[in-house]
């Protein structure tokens, strides 16, 4: 047992050193990319190439479900609940279309990855700004939206080790009502025990699901805890169906 969990211990080492290496070498890439073209189709080729290394280098095995459910050329707003950090990968892997996501601001104090993170459009999030940071996030996302793109955001505004969904916040659906794009749920299942907390051992199976859009065309503001709670009953169901 003790060998083993040495072993598991030296490869989760390996594992990280290789993660961060690709990191920095794909945020240079993404940069010099994005500074030429921010529609460039190389920049998620990078991306795709990113995850799967992330992935790999861990052990995780990743299963995707429903992607005939996403039209080809569409926009959406992607609601998913949030596990770990293979979430990310694993959404860009999943889905067939290019998307971008809400990130913590602690996020762009990171030298060049925060470079790389506003020349590919990601969404800077102040947890703590409260109301007057909405106006911001929404300019943010109008913008990935007109390069074609689809943005994604985890709706309990964190993630959770432990598998449950919590509450859902309610800026997903606001920027979806506001924008007229449809609400695309999705769930990551699997991601808390690829990577369980203190635990040195990573890897395992995740699988992500795609459910159907959910149109948003006829909706007004005061429609936003509706959507929300559909939306909700609808990435418990499919968490139900996978179990």
């Amino acid at each position: 047992m003790m060998l083993r969990l040495i072993l598991a211990s030296f490869r989760t080492v390996i594992a990280v050193t290789v993660a961060v290496l690709a990191t920095w070498i794909a945020a240079w890439a993404v940069t010099v990319v994005a500074w030429r073209d921010p529609r460039s189709p190389l920049i998620e080729r990078v991306i795709d190439r990113w995850s799967t290394i992330i992935l790999a280098v861990a052990g995780v095995s990743l299963t995707v479900h429903g992607r005939e459910n996403v039209e080809p050329g569409r926009s959406y707003v992607v609601v998913s609940n949030h596990q770990s950090s293979f979430d990310i990968p694993a959404h860009f892997l999943a889905l067939p279309m290019p998307i971008r996501f809400l990130a913590k601001k602690e996020l762009f104090r990171i030298p060049i990855f925060s470079t790389a993170l506003r020349a590919i459009g990601i969404v800077e999030v102040d947890r703590q700004a409260g109301a007057v940071v909405h106006q911001h996030i929404n300019s943010q996302a109008a913008e990935v939206m007109r390069r074609g793109h689809s943005i994604l955001v985890f709706a309990e505004g964190t993630r959770y080790l432990d598998g449950q969904v919590r509450q859902f916040k309610r800026g997903a659906f606001s920027i979806a009502i506001e924008s007229g794009l449809p609400i695309l749920p999705v769930i990551v299942n699997g991601g808390h025990l690829a990577w369980p907390k203190h635990h040195p051992i990573l890897g395992g199976p995740i699988t992500v699901m795609i459910s159907k859009p959910i149109e948003t065309s006829a909706l007004v503001h005061k429609d936003v805890s509706m959507l929300r709670d559909q939306t909700k009953d609808e990435i418990e169901r499919m968490i139900g169906a996978v179990g």
